[in-house]
């Protein structure tokens, strides 16, 4: 039998007691005092959020990969933060993945018992050939799911880098971690509903550890997207607004820039920056490991 009295996010919330009998604007009200504590429980991990970056980068460096692991909205948020990577920052879908408790289907439709089994996780890693140079994320709101267990003690087992993203206090997957990242919100406004405060610490939380090591390795020039993959109209026309915002020219000259370097917008910025063809700005680019400031400043 699961003890739930020990998990923080599944005690009672004394604020809320008498939600039921409020009016709409009172239960609005209620939901949004108790979400402004969401990023004061985040705040104090800070430290330990970037010690997490910068491990992911240091992987990232030698070649290696990023795997999310979790179940219902956990697995699902994971999932999400990766699926949004690819075309932000131009990396390949192999380098940062999600993985869910049940699989895909899991995405849209709850897979009954599929994150009671420690060993699903280690399958789905195992498949895709989990090695010491990758790193492995568990999330779970109550820090206990044993998907996310099972999942973790795999990575250790082969070497691979572990992290954990938990929103219960002295949760068990922290202690199987290298780094243990606990945002504890504390009771939900409906106990027990972790989508709600809970799942928006670990919203939050992804969304710096993918954000800040898309940072550190390049892919931001002052705060542009500089590695948007234009593959579609809209992501196009950002790209044409991102050269246009870095060089303080026009749409055309942008578009005319996109053209020759096939829709880059780093080597379009250099291009224009550095007086320079799209071949010297591809070498340079890659001599500073594709950061557009430290290219800039080495060849002035």
């Amino acid at each position: 039998m699961v003890n739930l009295e020990k998990i923080t996010t599944e005690r009672r919330n004394p604020a809320t007691m008498n939600i039921d009998n409020e009016d709409t604007l009172s239960i609005c009200k209620l939901i949004n005092n108790e979400d402004k504590n969401v990023a004061l429980a985040i705040e104090k991990i800070l430290p330990q959020i970037a010690i997490a970056v910068d491990n992911i980068v240091d992987k990232m460096k030698t070649g290696g990969r990023l795997f999310y692991i979790g179940a219902g909205t956990s697995g699902r948020l994971g999932v999400l933060d990766a699926a949004e990577c690819p075309p932000t920052y131009s990396v390949p879908p192999e380098l940062i993945q999600g993985l869910i408790a049940g699989g895909k289907e899991a995405m849209f439709r709850a897979q009954e018992g599929a994150e009671d089994n420690e060993n699903l996780a280690a399958a789905d890693l195992a498949e895709k050939k989990l090695t010491a140079n990758d790193v492995v994320i568990g999330i779970a709101a109550s820090g206990r799911t044993p998907y996310v267990i099972g999942g973790l003690k795999f990575a250790k087992k082969n070497n691979a880098a572990t992290i954990s993203i938990a929103c219960s206090a002295k949760a068990p997957i922290s202690n199987i971690s290298d780094i243990a990242l606990e945002a504890v919100t504390g009771a939900e406004v409906i106990t027990g509903s972790t989508r709600m405060k809970a799942g928006t610490a670990q919203k939050l939380i992804l969304n710096m550890l993918s954000t800040a090591s898309m940072i550190r390795l390049g892919k931001v020039y002052q705060n542009l997207m500089v590695d948007v993959n234009a593959s579609n109209d809209k992501l196009y026309e950002r790209a044409c607004r991102i050269v246009m915002e870095a060089t303080d020219i026009t749409h055309e000259k942008a578009a005319k820039l996109l053209k020759i370097t096939g829709g880059k917008v780093k080597p379009a910025i250099i291009m224009h920056l550095m007086h320079i063809d799209f071949t010297a700005a591809q070498k340079l680019l890659k001599d500073n490991d594709g950061f557009i400031r430290r290219t800039i400043t080495a060849n002035k």
